[in-house]
């Protein structure tokens, strides 16, 4: 039960179950057009980009810092999208267009994080403020202020399916690996934890503190280029206004309901993608339940609130404490 896997995965089975209660065919999954359809397949889908990001937050929170910009980047990335098709360039190179922008975002956040020493919080500010007018700026380049597109393969990557199964799990399955080795079997994890731990004695055992900062940052950034990709794909328009609204705010609850710590330090990459899993399925249960729509996120709230205070080792210490003399009287 110290376990810090025990409580969002409980967590996540107990929205499961209550799921099951209020709707007896929650579990349902069919065969339509070609793609497996159901609410678990929905959760797992929608949930997609928001765990991107939140993988690249768990990253750049594991070395102290938090990046706000993430939506915007998102934001940005689909308009390059929509710009470079309508420039006629090829839909590959369109997608090189869009992460390489992102990677860019990323490396401004961090020059002003670890090559200025700017707080995270504020440097990651300046471009969440912007990002979203550079996006619209980019489509005014071309006369558009939500111009719409036709790409085969972007919105294969997003909204297709390959044996029955939505194409965006592939996609996240292989960047979840791809970034689980980088963390996992190489030695940038580790440098990324002790960055967060302690960036002066890490720098003194020879680790360039501020170097892995960036990386860090970069590294989110490329993960919110993805998300911006799926998300522009699933609807093919650019539309920096709402794309990716308030996705740094799930990023960070998902990071912390996995476990993480904003005090930097640790990484915690499957136990991140639950946390995301957990804010999905309970917005999913909010709309099955028909509460009304000005409960939802107060519902939401409580529940997120509930799951951390279970996490909490002083929380769960004074509970068992005031169990204990419960029995005891």
């Amino acid at each position: 039960m110290q376990s810090r896997a025990v409580w969002p995965l409980l967590a996540l089975a107990v929205i499961l179950i209550v799921d099951g209660i209020i709707s007896p065919n929650f579990y349902d999954i069919r065969i339509v057009e070609g793609r497996l359809f159901g609410n678990l397949i929905d959760i797992l889908y929608r949930a997609v980009p928001t765990a991107l990001v939140a993988l690249g937050m768990a990253v750049v929170i594991g070395t102290k810092g938090i990046d706000l910009s993430v939506g915007s980047i998102a934001a940005i990335s689909g308009a390059i999208i929509a710009w470079r098709i309508q420039a006629g360039d090829p839909h590959g190179l369109v997608l090189v267009w869009a992460l390489a922008a992102a990677a860019v975002c990323g490396a401004w956040n961090g020059a002003l994080v670890a090559g200025l020493g700017i707080q995270p919080i504020i440097a990651t500010l300046i471009l969440m403020v912007s990002g979203r007018g550079i996006g619209m700026m980019v489509n005014l380049f071309y006369g558009g202020t939500d111009p719409s597109f036709q790409s085969a393969f972007l919105q294969g990557l997003s909204t297709g399916s390959v044996l029955y199964v939505p194409t965006r799990l592939f996609v996240f399955t292989g960047l979840f690996l791809l970034l689980w080795v980088l963390i996992r079997r190489t030695a940038l994890g580790l440098f990324v934890e002790a960055t967060g731990g302690n960036a002066a004695a890490s720098n003194i055992a020879g680790v360039n503190a501020r170097l892995i900062a960036f990386v860090a940052y970069v590294i989110c950034g490329l993960m919110a280029g993805w998300a911006g990709v799926i998300l522009t794909a699933d609807t093919h328009t650019s539309d920096p206004v709402s794309v990716a609204l308030y996705i740094e705010l799930d990023a960070i609850l998902a990071v912390v309901i996995g476990g993480g710590s904003l005090a930097g330090g640790r990484i915690y990459l499957g136990m991140t993608v639950i946390g995301a899993l957990v804010i999905q399925t309970l917005t999913t249960s909010i709309l099955i339940s028909g509460l009304p729509p000005e409960y939802n996120l107060i519902i939401k709230a409580l529940v997120v609130l509930f799951v951390l205070v279970l996490q909490s080792d002083k929380a769960r210490q004074g509970i068992a404490a005031a169990l204990w003399r419960r029995v005891r009287q």
